[in-house]
């Protein structure tokens, strides 16, 4: 059992996100989000894409072919919400997220979700 466990993490390797709107009570849909990763005491561009319909950005289309880029060490997401509620003519308090966490070992899945609002935000980690 230990091991199809172990199969099935390193299967699924990888990180997403969730947006939730809890203003709107909606997926936050079409909101960019770009991935760093620290290296050399540098924030080094490692992907960005756009939410889907649902809020989503699967682990397939977060680092855009760059899967070997994708090890342990210190990452952090960007999601453009003022561009989000600027275009639905809703003024925010933010102007972006920025979400740091650390990977202790890359071989297993990492989700980062995101509720926000105009005026606060909430992240945790996911699965």
């Amino acid at each position: 059992m230990l091991f199809a466990s172990r199969s099935t993490s390193i299967q699924n390797a990888g990180l997403s996100t969730h947006v939730l709107d809890i203003s709107l009570g909606k997926p936050g849909q079409d909101i960019e989000v770009k991935t760093y990763h620290l290296e050399n005491e540098t924030w080094d561009l490692i992907g960005k894409n756009k939410t889907d319909s649902n809020g989503r950005i699967s682990s397939a289309l977060f680092l855009e072919g760059k899967e070997s880029k994708f090890s342990n060490g210190l990452y952090k997401l960007r999601f453009e919400i003022g561009k989000y509620y600027e275009e639905k003519g809703i003024l925010t308090f933010y102007p972006y997220v920025e979400i740091f966490f650390k990977i202790d070992d890359s071989s297993q899945h990492f989700h980062v979700p995101l509720t926000l609002s105009p005026f606060g935000y909430s992240t945790y980690k996911g699965q």
